[in-house]
């Protein structure tokens, strides 16, 4: 693994905005946008076949977000459908940095997110190597 910028494709996975992740006004509520980058990133690594909860029972590890910069650019509105992509930019010995995006099915960027997850030993709660076989080596 090296500290170089890791080439990857980006993963898109849609969702749809229900009545539980808005506001009263019908505007999507900040925090749920935290529930589509984090869903998008699970069914990315589903996607690559990676299973987290084999992870965790055969390995003891997890991933788990350690920094996070979010632009809010544009809301998102109930009923909308999103696309939410999930693109690798750099993976290190115990992270992934990922650039990640809301967008509506018109083209308008609603969400523009970095995002670093650690590679946690869960139970020492430290950070761990990815192991070397976790990825196959054209999938980052």
């Amino acid at each position: 693994m090296s500290d170089e910028p890791a080439v990857s494709l980006p993963f898109s996975w849609t969702i749809r905005v229900y009545w539980e992740d808005t506001d009263a006004g019908g505007v999507v509520y900040h925090a749920s946008y935290l529930r589509f980058l984090e869903r998008a990133r699970s069914e990315w690594l589903r996607g690559l076949g990676i299973d987290q909860v084999a992870l965790k029972q055969t390995t003891g590890l997890a991933f788990m977000v350690r920094d996070m910069q979010i632009d809010f650019l544009k809301p998102a509105l109930l009923d909308d459908e999103l696309s939410v992509t999930v693109e690798v930019k750099e993976q290190r010995a115990a992270s992934i940095l990922f650039a990640q995006a809301v967008t509506r099915t018109d083209g308008s960027c609603l969400i523009r997110a970095k995002v670093r997850v650690a590679c946690v030993d869960l139970g020492r709660m430290r950070p761990a190597l990815i192991p070397s076989d976790l990825f196959a080596a054209d999938s980052l």
